[in-house]
């Protein structure tokens, strides 16, 4: 097996990316970069006052990160041209119909050349205010999807969610679609484009009243989260993906439609190089907080399992969709992938807590004075207080699921009789040797790139 089909694939094709600055997409950026020079173009839609400022902010958070220094070393001199003839920012906002683009010549050539399009812009606060969260999650993937379908080319939509937006089910998750509509209580259904009247009215009651801008982003968190809880969802963030999902279901039409739903998603595996990770993510702030000595104790069960998978197996997933699924439109198909770990390779709290104690008692944290912080065994407890129990809901709970991913298998298989090489392109969670990546992988790189100071 060989590289060649999907290097041919991507050979010429045009793709637009959303929420580009995010860390996934810059992993998937570079990834296609480094498969295929000659892919035609990468547009990268980018919140900005302009067009020349999208382009600073494509150099200064994309291009310039650490993450391309295999292709800046492999391209040498020539890195900047190639960069500036292949990827092109774009000044844009999904939140805005048209997406914002006010340059009706640019809007027509994008129409006219755009074959992908891989929706990753999101906002993941867990309490975002709802009018951002619905402007964002739900109704910008409706305008993402609405643009991509006025594109000539448009072969695949391909649109990022997270495997959350099971809410708290404590079953088995499979990989199955929402119809439009569907709350998790089963008790009503919900009328999206009426929420959204809902959430403008409230807006515009507080500011009617004259309400100050802190009350106002207070308000509307909390009446996020309101809609949320009533809806069976635990959080903004995961209700107003889910009725994003609702809302491309519904209404691709006979556009094909993969949406991949990762778990928590963590460094670099293997590719680029291993260990890389913009920032402190989901379990992260765990392990740092422990390594600093401030965490000794925890709310939880030990066995627990915490789902957890490397954004490169995570993007490796994405090529190998965007490959097997292309123009599909014959079966005008809706595709979920579960791209997860706890359903074939569980690692528990224990097991991690024991990873990472073992990591800092070799590695120990050196503190502002130049002190070396010892660090004990982290006891697990379930008799909370208060405080504790408002960690262990915004922490533990969500964990308390398995994500089983039987079609993701059936795309492992389908990539294997096509010839695609799952070395190159693996997303195999049984592969992921956990002591091996968490100890010499992950908190390494966590420390290198992750902590800022």
């Amino acid at each position: 097996m060989d590289l060649d089909n999907v290097t041919k694939f991507l050979q010429g094709k045009t793709i637009l990316v959303t929420g580009a600055t995010g860390f996934l997409a810059k992993v998937f950026i570079e990834k296609i970069l480094r498969l295929q020079l000659n892919v035609n173009k990468l547009y990268l839609l980018l919140r900005t006052s302009n067009d020349k400022f999208a382009t600073q902010r494509l150099k200064d958070e994309i291009i310039s990160t650490e993450l391309f220094k295999i292709l800046r070393d492999k391209w040498g001199s020539k890195f900047d041209a190639l960069i500036s003839s292949k990827v092109i920012a774009v000044e844009g906002d999904i939140s805005s119909e048209n997406l914002g683009l006010e340059d009706s010549k640019l809007r027509e050539e994008l129409r006219k050349e755009i074959e992908i399009v891989v929706n990753s812009a999101a906002t993941t606060s867990f309490n975002e205010r709802y009018n951002v969260a619905l402007g964002i999650n739900t109704f910008g993937a409706f305008n993402v999807l609405n643009f991509g379908k006025k594109c000539d080319k448009i072969k695949l939509f391909l649109h990022i969610s997270t495997a959350y937006v099971c809410g708290e089910k404590a079953d088995m998750i499979l990989e199955k679609r929402f119809y439009m509509g569907e709350t998790l209580k089963g008790t009503h259904s919900i009328n999206i484009f009426e929420e959204k009247r809902t959430m403008e009215e409230q807006l515009a009651q507080l500011q009617y009243h004259g309400a100050p801008d802190k009350a106002i982003k207070s308000s509307m968190k909390e009446f996020g989260l309101e809609r949320a809880k009533l809806n069976g969802w635990p959080n903004t963030y995961v209700f107003t993906k889910a009725m994003g999902e609702m809302l491309l279901g519904h209404f691709k039409g006979d556009l094909p439609l993969v949406i991949i739903r990762p778990t928590m998603i963590a460094s670099t595996y293997k590719q680029p190089f291993p260990g890389w990770i913009e920032g402190v993510r989901t379990f992260d702030s765990f392990i740092v907080s422990y390594g600093k000595g401030k965490l000794t104790c925890f709310p939880a069960n030990p066995n627990t399992i915490i789902d957890v998978i490397p954004v490169d197996m995570v993007v490796n997933a994405m090529v190998v969709a965007m490959k097997v699924h292309y123009a599909e439109r014959q079966h005008a198909c809706e595709t979920i992938y579960h791209v997860s770990s706890s359903f074939r390779n569980p690692l528990t709290l224990s097991d991690l807590r024991n990873l990472f104690h073992c990591y800092f008692i070799r590695n120990p944290w050196i503190d502002a004075n130049g002190l070396r912080v010892k660090v004990g065994q982290l006891t697990f407890f379930s008799k909370v207080n208060r405080f504790l129990l408002l960690m262990q809901l915004k922490y533990v709970l969500p964990l308390k699921v398995c994500f089983n991913d039987e079609i993701l298998v059936e795309l492992q298989r389908v990539a294997e009789e096509q010839g695609i090489d799952l070395v190159e392109f693996n997303f195999d969670c049984r592969s992921i040797e956990w002591e091996e990546y968490m100890t010499n992988i992950h908190i390494p790189g966590l420390l290198k790139y992750g902590i800022k100071s």
